[in-house]
């Protein structure tokens, strides 16, 4: 099985991508209690500042086509088997960095996730958790091809998450990661 994972941000100190590589460890550990009948799992985490493109317009895509690196970010998802995605939220919604590859990456697809099974998260400092984002993502999932297994919002991501071990620390959100990372494993 390979899975794509990636915070939907580009901060360098991305919360989001440190949630992401906590979810791809339990997966992993998951896996190494239960392994999965067709084998490994292949995990590769991605950053989005290797997607920075031009801020996408009809007027850019008319002269110059749809950018590689729109093209480059289909295909790691159509070579994956499954997706972690984290959201990042700014101001209520997608991070400008990741609205901008969705919308050059949704001109290759509509259906930009290509129906693979994930789960997604979001994780913020204040105490929603990124749970705007992450019901914006979950409410237009049918829309792009998002076969969102299950999804749940982290925060106030500093008293929950100790920097030291990169693991959650409260039960139920620990929970919720497992029940998810299980999910996955067994799609």
């Amino acid at each position: 099985m390979k899975v794509l994972a990636f915070g939907a941000s580009s901060s360098r100190n991305s919360i989001n991508k440190q949630l992401v590589s906590h979810a791809t460890e339990v997966l992993t550990e998951i896996n190494s209690i239960r392994p999965r009948p067709d084998g490994n799992i292949e995990i590769e985490i991605i950053d989005l500042n290797d997607y920075e493109m031009p801020i996408y317009s009809i007027d850019r895509e008319n002269e110059d086509g749809i950018h590689q690196l729109a093209q480059d970010f289909y295909k790691k998802i159509e070579d994956a088997d499954a997706l972690i995605v984290s959201y990042a939220e700014h101001n209520g919604f997608y991070t400008s960095a990741y609205k901008n590859i969705f919308d050059w990456t949704s001109r290759v697809s509509k259906k930009v996730f290509q129906d693979k099974p994930m789960v997604i998260m979001s994780a913020s400092a204040g105490k929603g958790g990124g749970s705007s984002v992450l019901k914006i993502a979950m409410d237009s999932a049918p829309h792009i091809g998002a076969n969102v297994l299950t999804g749940f919002s982290v925060g106030p991501f500093s008293s929950v998450f100790d920097a030291s071990t990169q693991r959650l620390t409260e039960e139920g959100l620990i929970k919720s990661l497992y029940d998810g990372m299980a999910l996955l494993h067994s799609s």
